[in-house]
């Protein structure tokens, strides 16, 4: 549900004339350009309209505000930049101008900063159009255990689209099911782990986790200064690598990002031309998971690879239960570090400064904040100081995913990248024991690593969404992308549609 509208009103933007076009009706031209761009953002939202907020309808409570001047918007930018007028909506973690920054937190309920983080200053150069604020599993899924994706205080439990009593997976999850309901022409995440390619896979759209620093959230409420990043939510392949390469860059006052502008390309030419003719896919085995319909659907999908002439490599390997440990001591240690940073520097008076703040300020609200789950992640996050236990668990978990994981996996099979499904089908939302995920897929890798990680959709097991996982090495996100595409062409599983109704099974 989209409890409120806090778009600003932004002037036309002169009109830019692409070379292509006609010099014989250039005004009609542009025109034309802008009434497209126009529509195509008022068509964003009479469906945000019609499947966020309608009673009688759906209610997915994907968005949690827009901007009701996106079509003015969307004309002015019709002819600026490769994104040309496009609607892009937002994760609420995401700081962005015209809109508070909430988090999912009624602690951050007002959080009005009035500034664009880094990538979305990039977006709006260009072309796209901010379409408004996606819901999220609060503070990004961190907050405690037994918590359910897609619910924060602030917009209520995500649906998901396909069908409405399962969950969309991930913190990520209005960014998904928005994408997969056709709100936006696509969405930015953020992704920890797996935050973006679940609810990417689960709601049945696709997306990347992008090579780490690659438009990682400067001014954005933070889990992880070491494996937080914001990547693109997308119908096709063709899509999320558009608005990757309009968010990707560096950010001067984030050092670690200074290699993304050197990196930097145009992720949307070798997609065309993509093959898998002799591309040797490492099938990560184990991570297959234990559900016959996925199983069925994986096999598929490596069939398709296959026929399109990839040599698929079988791979046995699970990962040592020491990097998911470490890992769980990084991220609670980044968490406060993090956190305590970016509360303390916000502008005007919000009622948190610190992580301490906020998890008293949680206990004063816990019938809104505390229903359904707590804040263990956050507690036990307070109390950790030992600076030098976490660079010893970074050091070690960051070793066992990139070079004695990807890295050494891709080398000893002679593979250019790692497959494997992405996660499990959609299981029933419910708040009162929280998320049951399955043991499917190899997120984690890629997002430890920080090396990029797509996931495509490879079809459904009865209506319920399952993705592809292409996991590359660092820096390859162009190569990831153009298997991809690859894939995309050869798929021959039909797609689910959403159906906007509780799920049934199929007749």
């Amino acid at each position: 549900m989209t409890v409120t509208t806090l778009g600003e009103i932004h002037p036309l933007r002169p009109i830019l004339l692409a070379a292509a076009l006609s010099l014989a009706q250039p005004a009609q031209a542009s025109t034309d350009s802008a009434k497209e761009a126009s529509a195509a953002a008022q068509a964003a939202l009479a469906a945000i309209a019609r499947l966020d907020d309608d009673p009688a309808g759906p209610m997915l409570n994907a968005v949690i505000a827009f901007d009701p001047a996106a079509p003015q918007e969307a004309a002015g930018q019709a002819r600026k930049g490769p994104l040309s007028g496009r609607t892009v909506l937002v994760k609420d973690n995401i700081e962005t101008r015209g809109f508070a920054t909430t988090a999912g937190s009624l602690a951050l309920k007002d959080n009005r900063t009035g500034r664009d983080a880094p990538l979305i200053a990039r977006l709006r150069a260009a072309g796209g159009v901010v379409l408004g604020k996606t819901n999220l599993s609060e503070w990004a899924n961190i907050r405690g255990s037994r918590s359910s994706s897609g619910w924060s205080a602030v917009g209520g439990q995500t649906r998901n689209p396909h069908a409405l009593d399962r969950n969309p997976c991930g913190s990520s999850s209005g960014s998904g099911a928005a994408v997969a309901a056709g709100m936006a022409w696509a969405a930015i995440g953020t992704e920890t782990d797996g935050s973006i390619t679940w609810p990417a896979s689960v709601p049945g759209g696709g997306g990347v986790e992008p090579r780490r620093r690659n438009g990682r959230r400067r001014l954005g409420a933070p889990i992880s200064a070491s494996q937080d990043t914001a990547g693109p939510m997308a119908r096709t392949v063709h899509d999320a690598a558009l608005l990757l390469g309009a968010i990707a860059g560096s950010d001067p006052a984030d050092p670690a990002t200074a290699e993304a502008d050197r990196r930097k390309a145009d992720f949307t030419a070798g997609l065309a031309g993509a093959s898998l003719k002799g591309v040797r896919l490492g099938v990560l085995t184990r991570q297959v998971g234990p559900h016959a319909g996925v199983n069925a659907l994986f096999e598929r999908a490596r069939a398709d690879l296959e026929r399109a002439g990839a040599v698929l490599v079988p791979i046995d390997y699970d990962p040592p239960a020491e990097m998911y440990r470490d890992e769980s001591l990084v991220l609670r240690f980044e968490l406060k570090e993090g956190l305590n940073a970016y509360l303390a520097a916000l502008p005007g008076t919000p009622p948190v400064r610190t992580i301490d703040d906020v998890i008293a300020f949680n206990r004063a609200h816990a019938a809104q904040e505390l229903r359904w789950f707590g804040q263990e992640s956050f507690e036990a996050a307070a109390k950790l100081d030992d600076r030098a236990a976490y660079a010893k668990a970074r050091a070690n978990s960051l070793r066992l995913a990139g070079a004695e994981g990807i890295d050494r996996l891709k080398r000893e099979n002679n593979v250019v990248a790692l497959i494997a499904p992405t996660a499990g089908p959609a299981w029933v939302t419910d708040p009162v024991s929280g998320d049951r995920f399955l043991p499917v897929g190899a997120g984690s890798l890629p997002a430890i690593a920080g090396y990029p990680h797509l996931t495509v959709p490879m079809g459904a097991v009865e209506g319920l969404p399952v993705g592809l996982s292409f996991i590359g090495g660092k820096w390859e996100d162009a190569r990831v992308l153009e298997l991809g595409a690859a894939y995309e062409r050869a798929r021959t599983a039909l797609l689910a549609q959403p159906r906007f109704k509780r799920w049934e099974p199929a007749q």
